[in-house]
């Protein structure tokens, strides 16, 4: 059952048969810590298991949709050795989304990087306020992108596009983000919620049971993918966060400059 009780990190309301689940650390533009992760893995089995929600809109509080993983170093903050222990969360947390059985849409206002962009994309549609930015920043902070971005991007907006987003970590604007394929719907920022909802309200009105048929087969293709993709993505990402590149770019990052990359 979806039970806000048992939510901090994560605002949950309802809107008639629609969940709506806002990522709620909006003063560190909703950055994946202060316990959020493990919230978002179980979300959608909550989602699946309650039979009064029959569809789900997941967006941000405040300006962001989520800046990725908190390298803050503020409460709640993901510490580097913490996260090394944490792969098999980032496994889950991809593969209960892909195992949620009923519509998701999410709604994408602000900032959707590193994590946040694969939560984003990991929706079965996604709508884009015109101020989102969508990128792939684990490069940024010397990591590889093992968390899911990997697995998305390439079937989004292609192989050669997603390594070239992946190597440099540049930002879409959400005109590109839907110029590319990346999203399938952009809107007014005044309009990102209702037009969501809407579509939220469409499909838990219509034949819950063919829709949930409709979509599980390709998740299980996702799936597929992603038990060849995800292990060597993680794999990598571990070990690049032994790097001294990697230590260099939290230390650049909580000093508020920029990195020294030295290829190490």
């Amino acid at each position: 059952m979806l039970d806000a009780e048992n939510y901090q990190a994560i605002l949950i309301e309802r809107d008639g048969p629609v969940a709506i689940a806002t990522l709620n650390r909006p003063d560190r533009l909703n950055a994946v810590g202060g316990g959020m992760h493990p919230e978002l893995e179980r979300l959608p089995r909550d989602v699946d298991g309650d039979p009064d929600v029959r569809a789900l809109v997941i967006t941000g509080a405040g300006r962001a949709f989520s800046s990725g993983g908190d390298f803050g170093g503020g409460p709640g903050a993901d510490r580097p050795q913490q996260l090394s222990s944490a792969f098999y969360g980032a496994r889950q947390l991809v593969n209960n989304w892909l195992d949620c059985e009923k519509p998701v849409i999410s709604a994408v206002n602000g900032y959707a990087m590193g994590l946040g962009a694969t939560i984003a994309l990991l929706a079965d549609v996604v709508f884009a306020g015109k101020s989102a930015i969508f990128a792939d920043t684990h490069v940024n902070m010397g990591i590889g992108a093992g968390d899911g971005g990997q697995l998305l991007w390439p079937l989004l907006i292609g192989f050669s596009r997603a390594k070239y987003y992946m190597m440099t970590g540049d930002r879409l604007t959400g005109e590109e983000a839907e110029r590319l394929g990346l999203v399938q719907f952009l809107t007014e920022d005044d309009e990102l919620m209702p037009q969501a909802l809407e579509l939220a309200h469409r499909l838990a009105n219509g034949p819950t049971y063919a829709i949930s048929a409709s979509k599980v087969g390709i998740n299980q293709y996702l799936k597929m993918l992603a038990n060849v993709i995800m292990p060597a993505g993680l794999g990598m990402e571990e070990l690049s966060m032994t790097k001294d590149d990697h230590r260099e770019a939290v230390q650049a990052f909580q000093e508020k400059r920029d990195p020294k990359f030295t290829g190490r």
